[in-house]
């Protein structure tokens, strides 16, 4: 071995160095790898854990009635009225068997087909992570003979098995408290998150019962409770999507359609709506699958073949016309797809992905053939949906010339040339600097003398800003207003987005403090939103502050952001000081915009976080949509916490 590679022994490095975790410790030591993180997110899913464990009973036929109760202290109580977990002692590891399931990793009913022939904890660690990662726990237990108790700590047995009294009912009840030392951002639990969660599981199993309880002195909404049952299954769940899009039925029912395959079952709805936007929900063993896998992907592609083949069929498409791209035919699209089978392999602990290549074939069939069917039987809708597909595909290759179009007004050598208006910074290296996007020219050009031409660009925009959520995306592409940020930003947008292109670290709106200015924001966020989420997800987005009044005496100043700082500075500097209302950002000259608005140093900017997805998109639908009716109800539901108005 050549000698110049090695370097002198500094530290012992022996059989010592090796460490063997026992039982559970694995999972103390990297509790991501099991419940991928130990933020907000990990702290939920643990909740989830112990509920699918009831939700498995729920499947094999033995449970329909699940309570789960957030307590004091943050204590999670999960009850079910299934078979109960086995208390008998377990042949190979001769303890009860219920301390098998709490406290080693990869023990449970889900392996050798015996206990359950479809589940969604297929790995058999759930109830021993929860156990692991928690202060303590307590499983109760009734057999229909009698009720026994086991309390553990930190994954450790610290009482026995024992029986407690008698009873001829049968279910599981674990309580649990979450490890401080393990989450430490917060064991604070979100009612709505778990309302979420458990709002699936009661669509995708029809008939359960599923009770959630927040029973804490300190909740936001006091006694509040949740009964979630819904016999129409995932029927129930397209409809409770498509009211919460806001949008318009075209369908006059759900399509749905089931088939099974020896051991493995797929059900499938949907119907189209009056929107643009796709929402496609995918479940394997009521797991939702968020990365897709092999069942959304074969209903996405037989969809598209089936609809294809109608339309040729029936005369929709020409000899000459190009098939509808799936993109074309899922617009407006709300569907749910769930399937439940025996070894399902995820990708993951957090089960993101199914792999299962056979549960695509069955779902392939299913749609292939029950579709044509249902296109067959019923003209009308048939027409519906291809219309809606047709427009769609004009829309997008409407986008597609748009696109072209832009790309040749870049350029020589395939440089695209920047927007007129846009004053770019000096620097090119795009973790330093920021835009700022700016209302109006005489704003921009006091921005532009005022800014650090080092790291700061300014786009100023003018006249009215398109409304994105009421317009195709050939609209966006073409539009005169948003063009230049398109351009400007160099990521490109919807799918063509490439967050490896942003030429900027900051992209900062810079509008007005009055109602247009406001206006002008909610625009431009509603268009980040639906065309580069990702800037928002990654947090290159900001909203600039600007003040509303300068209150001065003398050489003395301050800029107050609101009416409460104006009234203290002028306490403060006495009587006869000047108060000056900035009515714009084009009245500040380049100084003042530099000192309030521009300078890194005492500046304030609010970084756009979207940590509820759905909840902005619900938003954005409601109040910049096109149906009126969500807007006008949420201004008489709201109207009376309004108190600055600037009419």
């Amino acid at each position: 071995m050549n000698s110049d590679i090695m370097s002198p022994i500094t530290e012992n490095y022996d059989e010592n160095s090796i460490q063997v975790l026992e039982g559970l410790e694995a999972v103390r030591k990297r509790p991501g790898m099991y419940i991928g993180s130990t933020g907000e997110s990990g702290l939920h899913h643990l909740v989830y854990e112990i509920v699918d464990n009831s939700i498995d009973e729920a499947l094999a036929g033995f449970c329909d009635r699940i309570l789960v109760e957030i307590l004091d202290d943050d204590i999670i109580r999960v009850t079910d009225n299934g078979r109960g977990i086995p208390v008998g002692i377990h042949p190979q590891k001769g303890i009860p068997t219920v301390s098998v399931v709490f406290t080693i990793l990869h023990a449970g009913g889900k392996f050798g087909g015996n206990g359950y022939k479809v589940s969604g904890g297929l790995h058999g660690v759930g109830a021993s992570v929860v156990n692991a990662l928690s202060d303590w726990l307590e499983v109760e237990i009734c057999d229909g003979e009698h009720k026994y108790f086991q309390r553990y700590e930190k994954g450790n047995v610290v009482t026995e098995l024992k029986i407690t009294g008698d009873t001829e009912k049968t279910g599981t009840r674990v309580t649990f408290k979450p490890d401080a030392s393990i989450f430490t951002d917060t064991t604070r639990f979100d009612f709505d998150i778990l309302l979420k969660r458990l709002r699936e599981q009661a669509f995708l199993n029809a008939g359960i019962r599923i009770v959630l309880k927040d029973e804490r002195s300190d909740a936001e909404i006091p006694e509040r409770e949740e009964d979630l049952h819904y016999e129409g299954g995932i029927k129930s769940y397209v409809e409770f999507l498509l009211e919460k899009s806001k949008k318009e039925r075209l369908n006059s029912e759900v399509i749905y359609f089931n088939g099974s395959s020896g051991d493995s079952n797929a059900e499938i709805a949907l119907l189209w709506s009056t929107g643009y936007d796709t929402k496609i929900m995918s479940f394997a063993n009521t797991i939702h699958t968020v990365d897709g896998g092999t069942h959304e992907s074969a209903f996405k592609t037989s969809l598209a073949r089936v609809i294809n083949k109608y339309a040729r069929t029936f005369k929709f498409l020409k000899e000459s016309d190009s098939n509808l791209k799936s993109e074309d035919i899922n617009e407006g699209l709300v569907a749910v797809v769930s399937v439940k089978l025996t070894d399902a392999q995820f990708e993951s602990q957090t089960k993101a992905k199914l792999g299962n290549t056979a549960i695509g074939t069955l779902v392939n069939n299913i749609v292939a053939e029950k579709m044509m069917n249902y296109l067959e039987d019923h003209p009308a809708e048939a027409k519906i949906i291809l219309d809606k597909s047709i427009a769609s595909s004009n829309a997008r290759e409407a986008a597609q010339r748009a696109r072209e179009l832009q790309r040749n007004k870049s350029g020589i050598g395939g440089k695209t040339r920047m927007p007129e208006k846009l004053t770019d910074c000096i620097s090119d290296d795009p973790t330093k600097t920021e835009i700022f996007i700016v209302e109006g020219d005489s704003a921009g050009g006091s921005a532009v003398e005022g800014r650090n031409s080092t790291y700061q660009a300014i786009l100023p925009l003018w006249g009215k800003m398109l409304n994105v959520e009421k317009a195709r995306v050939d609209k966006v592409f073409s539009n005169e207003k948003l063009t230049p940020v398109i351009v400007s930003l160099g990521t490109g947008i919807a799918e063509n987005f490439d967050i490896e292109k942003l030429r900027y670290d900051k992209v900062v709106i810079m509008a007005d403090a009055d109602v247009d200015g406001s206006h002008i924001r909610t625009l431009l966020l509603t268009f980040f939103f639906r065309y580069m989420p990702q800037l928002i997800e990654t947090g290159h987005i900001y909203l600039a502050q600007p003040p509303l009044y300068r209150i001065s005496k003398g050489k003395r100043y301050y800029d107050a952001f609101t009416d409460e700082d104006r009234d203290r500075y002028i306490a403060e500097l006495g009587e006869n000081c000047d108060v000056q209302r900035y009515k714009g950002l084009g009245e500040m000259n380049p100084e003042q915009l530099w000192e309030t608005t521009l300078d890194p140093e005492h500046r304030t900017i609010l970084k756009v976080s979207m940590s509820d997805a759905e909840l902005a998109d619900r938003i954005f639908s409601d109040l910049m949509g096109e149906d009126v009716e969500p807007r006008r109800k949420f201004i008489e539901e709201n109207a009376v916490f309004a108190t600055d108005l600037d009419i």
